[in-house]
């Protein structure tokens, strides 16, 4: 049986560019987790509260 021939690697010039960053910079910071946000609190209420119930929330 005859050896496989190992792949030939092609050049990627995105993989280039971050190795380069890599050896300048060095290795990006972990990413945070953002606490999700409901999406109403995010919209807002969709219809406002009645004049009534304002009034009453002042006193």
């Amino acid at each position: 049986m005859a050896k496989k021939r190992p792949k030939k690697r092609t050049f990627s010039a995105v993989k280039a560019v971050k190795a380069n960053a890599r050896e300048r910079v060095g290795q990006p910071k972990p990413e945070r987790v953002i606490p999700a946000i409901p999406r109403e609190e995010k919209r807002g209420q969709k219809h406002p509260k009645p004049l009534a119930k304002l009034l009453s929330e002042e006193n």
